[in-house]
């Protein structure tokens, strides 16, 4: 089984997360690359193709670098994923379309329709707020004290 996300597309994520969980500041892409221990001129096409998607500003200078555009809240992994060019395509076979195909054929790219339609769903209402929410839960459950995670 092949993952849902892309290298490309997790990295994105992770970074948008890192500057998510510390909007007021401005981060560097050497900065992020170090804390994803990712290589800094991959991240930094990543954050150049967030960027002109709106979900990113840049500063230049000392003390630039990058934040989100908009509060995580109103960011959804689909526009990630789009930004990216990486949203659920379709290869342009509808349910009964296939050549040759019998009911059960049809029936299975019914049901992949389905399928498809509910991860867009899901992708279009999940946020990078609701993703920084379980960073920090998960990371508290995680940490030696085995914190607890209110708000």
């Amino acid at each position: 089984m092949s993952p849902l996300l892309g290298r490309q597309a997790i990295h994105a994520i992770k970074a948008l997360l890192e500057l998510a969980g510390d909007p007021p500041r401005w981060r560097s892409v050497n900065d992020l690359a170090t804390a994803q221990a990712v290589p800094a001129p991959m991240l930094e096409h990543l954050l150049l193709q967030l960027r002109r998607a709106a979900l990113l500003e840049a500063r230049r200078g000392r003390l630039g670098g990058y934040r989100l555009a908009r509060p995580a809240s109103a960011i959804p992994l689909a526009d990630v994923l789009a930004a990216l060019g990486q949203g659920l395509g379709s290869d342009g076979q509808g349910p009964g379309r296939e050549t040759g195909g019998g009911a059960a054929d049809r029936v299975a790219a019914l049901m992949e329709q389905r399928l498809r339609g509910a991860l867009e769903r899901e992708l279009a209402r999940c946020t990078l707020d609701e993703l920084l929410y379980d960073l920090r839960s998960v990371s508290a459950e995680l940490s030696e004290e085995g914190g607890l995670l209110i708000g």
